[in-house]
């Protein structure tokens, strides 16, 4: 079964950056999209970015200009650089892929804090 290990979450004062992980425990067949979601509390969970086999990248408009997305040549590896951090970032962040199945992280903490 395969196992989506994030990491990189953690409290920060607005302005500053954090760089999130996602590794995948063994290769995964026919992927398609690897991305990055958030919920905030009491929130509905949002896209924030997601990037192609084919390399190309999409993002929520509220993080386009401060966050890039980027995956390794194997994708079994995909980043999220955040930069300029608000504390309307603060939220849970999952690692989402999506191959043969479906496969969701944990989730890593963000924090943000004014």
């Amino acid at each position: 079964q395969v196992q989506l290990v994030e990491s990189g979450g953690g409290t920060v004062q607005a302005g500053g950056s954090l760089r999130l992980s996602c590794a995948a425990s063994r290769s995964i067949s026919f992927i398609n999209t690897m991305g990055w979601y958030r919920q905030a509390p009491e929130k509905q969970r949002e896209l924030v970015a997601t990037i192609t086999r084919g390399g190309s990248t999409n993002y929520a408009d509220s993080v386009k200009g401060r966050f890039a997305i980027f995956r390794n040549s194997a994708m079994n590896t995909v980043w999220l650089q955040m930069n300029n951090l608000k504390p309307e970032d603060t939220a849970v962040y999952y690692c989402d892929i999506k191959g043969e199945w479906d496969y969701w992280g944990q989730g890593t903490q963000v924090t943000v804090s004014s």
